[in-house]
């Protein structure tokens, strides 16, 4: 057995991507424990930090130490009682997960579909709620990675309110790569993945609940089902001040690099870095047309870093990739579910999302269809 040294790639796929530079070497700084004054400095500024991503003022917003499907089971698992009714809403794969979520913790999922590739349908979530008095809980994706359609997350939260409920938002891809307002738009409980545009490692998952959220946290009738996922303890760590009670062992290296990663967003400027998504979208967009080769969402709905695009007739959707990634050093994305072998999934996000990716991208892509 020998030391692991991967390929260098460019990840162009939908996650994870290009991690930067220094978010590698701030991993590699020396470790410490996870309740010395420094880390606890670094903690709190890490939290001030996401508040800033998410634009929300929530004293309860915090990674938590495992990937975004972990954020998704920590918003569900503190929100969802026994018995509770949830709307979830699904357009692709990541609301299927949503509505996984609900069934294993005892919950009623009420389902509203749309067609993947097509944003989540205001209408029939109002149509949903008016039908369904009791239902307590809005689930859905802001920006569904499995297809690249954005969502109106504003419009479904006005309407979640009006029928007295709380949202659940899934924002693992749109965290720093498109317009995300959490207070500005009444989010309630939402989470993230440091993967994505964030520029950093896999492994963490940055949420957020506000008032309401707390509140229906607060008020549950059962405990938690999750021990480790419990915000009435976790908080006990990532909580304000010196004062920390254990927890867990958080991932320290990992967290230097969230850390790193929030740094240079606030370097950019948030607004900027969601300019440079849209950009770069842009520029993408005019090579693959010209190539011939159209986007499964329509114009409006598209998620500026996760461009789906449908496979040319006739092309071999397995050898296109292996080929990219064999003879390019080129990772670009499978379709899931529904879509599997029909669309290339194309990540343009966080450090990924850069111009020389592009043109690499599509000088590889046009060679490898030529052939």
């Amino acid at each position: 057995m020998q030391s692991f040294n991967p390929p260098v790639r460019t990840l162009m796929g939908p996650g994870p991507s290009d991690v930067h530079p220094r978010v590698l070497q701030a991993m590699a700084r020396p470790t410490i424990g996870h309740l010395d004054p420094a880390f606890i400095e670094m903690m709190d500024e890490t939290k001030q930090a996401l508040k800033y991503a998410y634009q929300t003022e929530n004293e309860l917003t915090m990674p938590v130490s495992a990937p975004g499907s972990a954020g998704m089971e920590t918003c569900f698992a503190n929100l969802v009682e026994p018995g509770d009714r949830v709307l979830v809403c699904i357009n692709g794969v990541f609301g299927m997960r949503m509505r996984e979520n609900v069934v294993r913790l005892g919950g009623e999922a009420i389902i509203v579909e749309d067609k993947w590739g097509e944003a989540v349908s205001a209408e029939k979530v109002e149509q949903a709620l008016a039908a369904n008095p009791d239902i307590k809980i809005v689930a859905f994706v802001h920006a569904e990675t499995s297809t690249g359609a954005q969502s109106d997350a504003k419009t479904l939260c006005d309407i979640a309110h009006k029928h007295d409920c709380i949202t659940i938002v899934d924002a693992v891809t749109s965290l720093a790569g498109s317009e995300l307002r959490v207070d500005e738009w009444g989010i309630d409980a939402i989470y993230s993945g440091t993967q994505k545009c964030l520029s950093a490692m896999p492994g963490i998952s940055p949420i957020s609940f506000n008032e309401r959220a707390i509140k229906k946290l607060t008020s549950r009738k059962t405990p938690v089902s999750s021990w480790f996922l419990d915000l009435n303890l976790v908080m006990g760590y990532w909580g304000e001040g010196a004062k920390r009670t254990y927890h867990h062992t958080a991932p320290v290296n990992t967290l230097y690099g969230l850390h790193e990663s929030l740094v240079m967003l606030t370097e950019e400027g948030l607004e900027n870095a969601w300019a440079r998504h849209l950009r770069n979208h842009e520029y993408l967009k005019t090579g693959l047309e010209s190539m011939g080769i159209d986007f499964v969402v329509k114009e409006g709905d598209r998620l500026p870093q996760l461009n789906t695009v449908w496979i040319p007739e006739g092309v071999d959707d397995a050898v296109v990739r292996s080929t990219l990634l064999n003879e390019f050093n080129l990772e670009l994305g499978a379709g899931l579910g529904d879509l599997a072998g029909k669309v290339w999934r194309i990540g343009l996000m966080g450090f990924s999302s850069r111009k020389e990716n592009i043109i690499l991208c599509l000088s590889a892509l046009k060679e490898v269809l030529q052939k």
